[in-house]
């Protein structure tokens, strides 16, 4: 993988559930963010995304502070709202809404 621009991966994701399909979404974030994650600042162990009222939301993924951030920093763990093709977002909610799968 050596042009993998991958920042973080949820590798417990993929040891407790088996994952059926992958989704690439972006993920709407502040500047403080965007340069806490350059620098590999992200947590995704107990990430989780849910789906409400046709959008998808990114909750408990941590995010570090900015250290050279002032007081306009971010707070580390606030949803975040992940951005997907309205086609992807029904699928998901099919798959969700399906008994047994989360």
């Amino acid at each position: 993988m050596a042009n993998d621009n991958t920042i973080a991966r949820n590798k417990k994701a993929y040891h407790d559930y088996e994952v059926l399909e992958k989704f690439e979404a972006g993920i709407a974030l502040l500047g403080t963010e965007v340069k806490s994650c350059r620098n590999r600042n992200v947590q995704l162990q107990d990430a989780h995304a849910y789906i409400e009222k046709g959008e998808v939301w990114l909750v408990n993924a941590h995010i570090a502070l900015y250290e050279q951030g002032n007081r306009h920093n971010h707070e580390p763990k606030r949803r975040r709202k992940l951005l997907l093709h309205k086609r992807e977002i029904r699928k998901m909610k099919q798959l969700t809404d399906e008994k047994g799968l989360t």
